[in-house]
């Protein structure tokens, strides 16, 4: 194969993992074909050798194609450590300093939240956690916000797929539930976690909006129970939407 046929392939190959990275559910081939201008049978081919990488699977019955775990994580990788990560590292930080506790820039991943950034306040009593960590969605603030956000139809199949189990005493384990606290969640655009991840530990969360109607990430404030209330957490929204507008303009860069 020439040099320039093997470039056009791969950029075949990229523009179709584009499309599936930008949908919001699954897509079926035809869906796929409908994006692109090439042949059925030349997506398929296509389709059939990105799954043989591991860059692509299928869901139950075979006929749906999303990203993989491993695209997923290399999109993670990038946004970690790509030219505005210190931007935004820079922004964690003015709003750790001003605010006095620990705030997290995340993203959702698959089923589960992972953290893009963390600045740790200088308090002695804290908790760890690493950027790249995963945590749950359902019992996390920015895991519930992030999806009350959701478009109804993929919020939906993703809390029927999510295992509630319990973390700490007030975890939301029940579906009904947590359709209603998400409904709760999505009007006042704040997600809260009150001590539902870990004991003795409070959260709120506000969305970084890439316009209108999709947010692609959120920054959280932590702190534990005995320094802060979800009350004196809300009195620092003016300043966690700030540090959302700042981190936002970051990702259109």
């Amino acid at each position: 194969m020439s040099s320039n046929q093997s470039n056009a392939a791969a950029l075949r190959a990229f523009r179709i993992l584009e499309i599936l990275a930008e949908a919001d559910k699954p897509l079926a081939l035809t869906d796929i074909v409908s994006h692109i201008e090439l042949p059925k049978q030349t997506v398929h081919r296509i389709l059939k050798q990105l799954e043989s990488a591991w860059l692509v699977t299928r869901g139950t019955g075979g006929r749906y194609y999303e990203c993989s775990a491993r695209v997923r994580q290399m999109a993670i990788s990038v946004l970690m450590n790509s030219g505005p990560a210190a931007a935004r590292h820079a922004i964690l930080k003015h709003l750790v300093d001003r605010i006095g506790e620990t705030c997290n820039l995340t993203i959702l991943s698959g089923d589960d939240i992972v953290y893009l950034d963390r600045v740790e306040t200088q308090w002695p009593l804290r908790m760890h956690l690493q950027p790249g960590s995963h945590v749950p969605l359902h019992c996390t603030s920015s895991g519930k916000l992030l999806l009350s956000l959701l478009p109804k139809m993929r919020r939906e199949r993703l809390i029927a797929s999510l295992p509630l189990r319990a973390q700490a005493e007030n975890t939301i384990t029940d579906l009904d539930a947590l359709r209603e606290e998400l409904a709760l969640t999505r009007k006042r655009r704040i997600g809260i976690n009150d001590q539902e991840h870990l004991q003795g530990l409070i959260a709120i969360a506000v969305p970084v909006m890439l316009d209108r109607n999709r947010a692609c990430a959120a920054i959280a404030v932590q702190a534990p129970l005995g320094r802060a209330s979800i009350d004196s957490l809300l009195s620092f929204v003016p300043e966690l939407r700030q540090a959302a507008l700042d981190i936002a303009k970051t990702f259109h860069d």
